[in-house]
């Protein structure tokens, strides 16, 4: 693991492989305790301005990380996909807390029109471990693909 687990301090995205560990680490414990541990995956694209890809994914961590519990997981791949985990949340729970990103992506101003997916899948009833659950995360999209609104003077 690497020695700052943090990618980015200011809004607790881990670096993928802290996320991973941590990740495996809480499947374990959900599954001892009997607890429900749900995945989010928030999928943004977003939209060229003047010919240039935005890059959104720092500020859409931001807004999620002010919307979930300090002890929730959150981390992003590569291509800007935001992984959360909520722990000790069931679906239904989980989906109050959507709601409310899904009020905070809506009332945002971001730089540029931006699409906004998100899935979820909870530990037991969707999988029980990282894989199967990212899979089911993936298939069950509980938030299609939504525009919201941007900066139009960008536009």
């Amino acid at each position: 693991m690497a020695a700052d687990p943090f990618k980015d301090e200011d809004s607790r995205v881990l670096t993928s492989e802290a996320f991973e560990f941590v990740l495996r680490n809480e499947l374990k414990r959900a599954l001892r305790s009997q607890n429900f541990l749900t995945l989010l995956v928030v999928d943004a694209t977003t939209h060229a301005v003047n010919g240039e890809r935005v890059e959104l994914a720092r500020e859409v961590a931001r807004l999620v990380s002010r919307e979930v519990r300090e002890t929730d997981l959150l981390s992003q791949s590569d291509d800007g996909q935001l992984s959360v985990v909520l722990l000790d949340a069931d679906l239904p729970n989980s989906m109050r807390v959507l709601d409310r990103l899904l009020t905070r992506f809506e009332h945002y101003e971001f730089a540029t029109r931006t699409g906004i997916a998100v899935g979820a899948a909870c530990c037991p009833t969707h999988g029980c471990d990282a894989e199967s659950l990212r899979r089911a995360a993936a298939t069950r999209v509980v938030h299609p693909r939504r525009e919201s609104r941007g900066n139009t003077s960008n536009a």
